[in-house]
């Protein structure tokens, strides 16, 4: 028998040990504004799944609804080993739902806050998998628009060579029209501020590249223990994403290498047409920024005497280098 849905609202943990829609609801593993998210049993399959409640005002908005339920078959429907693989998607008594592979471990939030700022190589490969993930949304128009440390769940690698698995989640509330906004149609943002790209802010159509300059804030932050702006106010953080250039990262980390702030700054230019072209174009911009080359300083040239041989003295001084026979 499903669970009386109508304790979801206020009251998340009141659906622990109740079935919906064929999952047996275990614990509450998270929450935010318009969602919650549960460990539970897949009662079909026997497996362990995470399922993600939506606020049912959400439900009674047709618009949103519609939208929800096609979008999250569109990002079913890609198979790449860096997207929370989601195996079913719907509605049940008023609330929607999503039930997806559950991935154990901790989220990049968790982690950066357990660890602060990451070594280089960790950010950069973090950073590859999740920008793969993007990439390959966007060929399929989908538009995440709230890339964020909160959905990048990082989940141990198969080697010591590939310490972390990247998955990013939460695709299924993604835009798909390239031409709708970073607002829901009830005006208000999707998206988080720490990571919100200038269009996102202004209302104007997003695309990929709205998720690209999400990312390298995401990045900065992994790199520097912080975002790019920071402010005490909602209203001056907006601003500062629209109008203030990105404080340098080697202000805050003076062991990289200053150029990887001109890769920051082409990331996080404030017109889409002048960020990189992808988001792997971008993680490829500033591994090479980041690594190590040559010395800048060449080492000086042997002058020509020192490795030619030497010339023969002039006829009248053969005495003085040749002393005569006998």
């Amino acid at each position: 028998m499903g669970a009386d849905l109508s304790q979801y609202t206020g009251r998340p943990s009141g659906l622990v040990g109740k079935q919906i829609a064929g999952y047996k609801v275990e614990r509450m593993i998270g929450r935010g504004g318009m969602a919650v998210v549960y460990c539970a049993k897949d009662l079909r399959l026997d497996r362990t799944v995470a399922i993600k409640l939506i606020a049912p005002e959400r439900a009674r908005d047709d618009t949103f609804r519609r939208r929800f339920t096609h979008e999250s078959r569109v990002a079913a429907s890609i198979e790449h080993p860096h997207i929370v693989p989601i195996f079913e998607a719907g509605e049940t008594d008023g609330v929607l739902y999503i039930a997806m592979r559950y991935v154990p471990g901790l989220d990049l939030r968790g982690l950066l806050d357990r660890e602060g700022p990451l070594p280089v190589p960790t950010a950069l490969r973090i950073a590859a998998q999740v920008a793969s993930a993007l990439d390959a949304a966007h060929e399929h128009e989908l538009v995440h628009r709230d890339v964020k440390p909160g959905n990048i769940l990082v989940a141990a690698g198969p080697d010591r060579d590939h310490p972390e698995h990247i998955y990013l989640t939460d695709f299924g509330l993604t835009k798909k029209s390239l031409s709708l906004s970073g607002f829901t149609t009830a005006g208000e943002f999707v998206g988080t501020l720490d990571y919100m790209a200038p269009e996102q802010i202004a209302g104007r159509p997003v695309d990929g590249r709205c998720d690209l300059y999400s990312l390298a804030c995401v990045v900065y932050e992994s790199l520097a223990g912080g975002p790019p702006f920071v402010r005490e106010e909602d209203a001056a953080l907006l601003w500062a994403h629209q109008y203030d250039p990105p404080p340098p990262l080697t202000e805050r980390r003076p062991d990289i290498a200053p150029t990887a702030d001109k890769v920051f700054a082409k990331a996080l230019a404030k017109v889409p047409e002048d960020r990189y072209g992808s988001c792997l174009e971008f993680v490829a911009a500033l591994r090479r920024a980041t690594e190590k080359g040559p010395p800048t300083e060449q080492r000086p040239r042997r002058v020509q005497e020192e490795t030619a041989a030497p010339p023969e003295p002039p006829e009248w001084a053969l005495p003085v280098f040749r002393p005569p026979a006998g």
